[in-house]
């Protein structure tokens, strides 16, 4: 019987390192009217995922620009027909809708793969094998039945995507599995509806009592379901994350999340904005640090034979995956 092994994720990014590449990048999108956005894009993903380690080794991200920009000039024309035919011809507009309602689920998937085929850990690249048709069902049946029944769906819904992502999602050969239920969605989102109705409950008596001072304290309670949501949900949906016999898991806390999320909204405020890549290294540092991968057996053997049996079955083509819409 092989022993498990803990791996605990690391982020090692740095503050001011990654503030160089930001301001930069800021400032080049703008000079380019929002061209050189594509750019920025690789160079920051290339530095987070280089900054993100498990097991010793870091992650590579192997992404282009030009199909990245490809993607987002897409994108751009037609946002731009829609906006366009809604201002002159309200029919062709709700036509263009319908397309782009038909399309995004087949825009998903060449976004998903292009993501996952570029992204690699100690040289074996991850795939992603999920069926338009299934795509069609998650992203476009479900999320209509959700507003068709008044977002009862919704927690359901959301499991359907996660289930769909993480299951046809591989790493080399091996595919990595969802064992989550639509049951633990639910209950996630049943204990943020209950926080919810009783901050209602609380507006009530504060305004009965003629008392809106008690008021002020209203928004710290929509504060922590935000922030109840933004943890519980990752640390369900890693939790319940293999990869083969391999386990996932996300520890973040609620108190923590919501102290650093505070802090650096402070620190943006205060700073104009300049604070913001230093936000971002401090929330992955904090995310990363609650993360890892419970091993059953050598993690190096396992990658080492992903790497054998992915070399044998012959490499996938770039040109399959040359489309990212960001999706």
């Amino acid at each position: 019987m092989q022993s498990q092994q803990e791996h605990a994720f690391e982020f090692t990014g740095k503050g001011w390192e990654y503030f160089r590449i930001w301001i930069v990048n800021l400032l080049l999108s703008i000079l380019t009217l929002g061209i050189y956005s594509a750019w920025a894009k690789v160079r920051r993903l290339q530095y987070f995922y280089r900054n993100t380690r498990l097991a010793g080794a870091g992650f590579e991200y192997h992404g282009t620009p030009i199909a990245i920009l490809k993607g987002r000039i897409i994108a751009f024309v037609l946002l731009l027909a829609y906006t366009i035919a809604g201002q002159t011809n309200p029919l062709m507009a709700i036509l263009i809708f319908v397309l782009l309602a038909g399309v995004m689920p087949w825009l998903i998937v060449r976004s998903l793969r292009f993501k996952l085929y570029n992204s690699s850990y100690r040289g074996l690249r991850f795939g992603f094998a999920g069926s338009d048709g299934a795509a069609y069902a998650v992203f476009l049946l479900f999320p209509i039945l959700t507003v068709l029944t008044l977002y009862l769906l919704a927690p359901f819904t959301h499991y359907k995507i996660k289930q769909y992502q993480h299951n046809n999602s591989r790493f080399g050969d091996t595919f990595f599995r969802f064992d989550a239920t639509s049951g633990n969605f639910y209950g996630i989102y049943l204990k943020a509806l209950g926080l919810l109705v009783l901050a209602g409950v609380f507006f009530g008596i504060s305004a009965a009592l003629h008392m809106p001072v008690l008021m002020l304290v209203l928004p710290l309670f929509y504060l922590y379901i935000a922030g109840f949501l933004s943890v519980r949900l990752p640390n369900l949906i890693w939790d319940k994350t293999g990869l083969g016999e391999h386990d996932l898991y996300s520890r973040m806390e609620v108190g923590k999340y919501l102290w650093i999320a505070f802090t650096n909204l402070l620190g943006i405020v205060f700073t104009l904005g300049l604070y913001i890549p230093f936000a971002q290294i401090r929330m992955s540092r904090y995310k990363f640090s609650c993360m890892g991968l419970l091993a059953q057996g050598d993690l190096a053997e396992f990658v080492a034979g992903q790497a054998q049996s992915d070399s044998a079955t012959g490499e996938e083509t770039a040109e399959m995956f040359d489309l990212d819409i960001s999706l």
